[in-house]
């Protein structure tokens, strides 16, 4: 393979519609605002329009907006669609600063037509989408497609064809080379074979089938190979299904290193839009936190210092995002303050946590001015929990995976706090499931989970008895 080799996606018609309909959706939504205002659009308006859907089309390459098809959700698609209009909106502003071009619009008109925009082009992609959906379904712009390999994995990506009709895929059956009694037993018995290899080659010379997937193993390279020889000078669009999921894949997706395609085994999910909008949404409500819990932690520091001899605040270092070292901010609940190559875990009754230190566990306040950390950028609200330098060293010789935790921010509070994985980890058993809950978090982030987190934190936070 060169190095100038790319793996580009099947552009269909729907694809290249999609752009054209977001500057639809701008354009439209500056002409509704200019209307309800009593005026008409202008040369200038119009000026303005195209500048922001160049913007727009180009800030979408880099949030990861263009990429957003059917087969993604509509609460990301929504959240890539908002990010992008608000790096569009910083590009207009810099331009009109640098112009003077802002001077001849109304700030009234102006607000309307940011808020409007995002709203009229989540509406049209939307709409578009249940068109989209419609058309296929009924069998209009789908293609023909087949399964080379009756295997779990064949199985698995015909249900996926099956689950989202909006992919426009019309599957024709599983070809294999292999007899009934030389399947793999997790086959179903009900799952029939159209042919084999040689009559999947001649369909689809014939046109009768216009799309192959390859979910044969690796292993079957000879195999592989007779498929792409022998359709090389054909029409028939091949596509390789590789079986990743024998490894232990954190988050994956495409990528490029140095020109070739690679997979992301162990990959940070928060990249593009989805990290700009978390960013944001840590930042807002940090600040808003910082401000409600103001007094409240005045009377704590007052309180700690007031009880026991020693610092308000505790830091201490931890493992951040990529294992970076950072200093977590704690009130001091300890009359000792351990953070050397040795950190003895807090345990019941432990005499070295003060009267107002187990109150302040107990309920997590002690985590409040964590919120500092995260305005600087080295924590997230919602993230796995960080754990004492000492304790990452201890457990990363213990448990499989255990560092891949740090390929996000470390959170103030987590989906292993509000999943009842809380507290001393006496054994490893314990820590274990802490750690496939952080996993899991970072297998299934979204914005939405992590606002359902920090709500059940809330809860969770004074009524979870393993804290102490």
């Amino acid at each position: 393979m060169s190095p100038n080799t790319t793996i580009r996606s099947h552009r269909s018609i729907w694809e290249v519609m999609q752009p054209l309909l977001d500057a639809c959706g701008i354009m439209a939504s500056l002409g509704i605002v200019k209307w309800l205002s009593g005026y008409a659009v202008d040369d200038l308006d119009l000026a303005m329009g195209l500048v922001a859907v160049v913007l727009f089309l180009l800030t979408s390459q880099w949030t990861g907006l263009r990429n957003h098809f059917s087969g993604e959700s509509s609460d990301r698609e929504i959240l890539a669609v908002v990010g992008t209009w608000i790096v569009t909106v910083l590009g207009l502003a810099m331009l009109g600063i640098a112009t003077r071009y802002n001077t001849f619009f109304s700030r009234a008109t102006l607000a309307a037509w940011i808020v409007a925009a995002p709203c009229m082009i989540a509406l049209v992609r939307m709409a578009f989408r249940i068109l989209q959906r419609s058309f296929l379904e009924r069998g209009y712009g789908s293609r023909t497609v087949a399964i080379a390999g009756l295997n779990p994995l064949g199985i698995s990506t015909a249900q996926a064809i099956a689950d989202d009709p909006g992919l426009g895929l019309r599957m024709v059956g599983f070809y294999d080379d292999r007899e009934r009694e030389r399947l793999p037993e997790s086959v179903p018995d009900d799952v029939a074979l159209a042919g084999d290899l040689r009559s999947l080659v001649k369909k689809a010379r014939d046109g009768e089938i216009e799309s192959i997937l390859i979910t044969l193993p690796m292993r079957a390279e000879d195999r592989i190979r007779y498929i792409l020889d022998q359709l090389s000078n054909s029409t028939v669009s091949v596509y390789i299904v590789p079986d990743f999921f024998v490894f232990e894949l954190l988050h994956a997706r495409w990528t490029q290193v140095g020109g070739l395609p690679a997979v992301s085994v162990f990959e940070n999910p928060l990249y593009g839009v989805d990290g700009m909008v978390k960013r944001i949404a840590d930042v807002a409500l940090s600040l808003c936190a910082l401000v409600a819990a103001a007094i409240p932690m005045t009377l704590i520091a007052i309180a700690v210092k007031w009880t026991s001899p020693g610092p308000v605040f505790f830091r201490q270092r931890r493992y951040g995002l990529d294992g970076r070292e950072i200093k977590v901010w704690k009130f001091r609940s300890m009359k000792a303050c351990d953070d050397g190559p040795v950190v003895q875990q807090a345990t019941k009754s432990d005499p070295r946590i003060t009267r107002v230190g187990a109150f302040i566990r107990k309920t997590s306040l002690d985590e409040l001015p964590q919120l500092f950390n995260v305005i600087e950028g080295s924590m997230s609200l919602v993230g796995p929990r960080p754990h004492a330098t000492a304790h990452n060293e201890e457990y990363r010789g213990l448990i499989h995976g255990y560092m891949l935790r740090h390929k996000v921010k470390p959170g103030i509070t987590g989906l292993a706090q509000v999943s009842g994985s809380r507290g001393e980890t006496d054994t490893i058993d314990k820590m274990q499931q802490r750690i496939d809950f952080d996993h899991q978090y970072i297998r299934r982030w979204s914005l939405w989970l992590d606002i359902k987190i920090l709500f059940k934190t809330l809860w969770v936070a004074w009524r979870q008895p393993e804290a102490y």
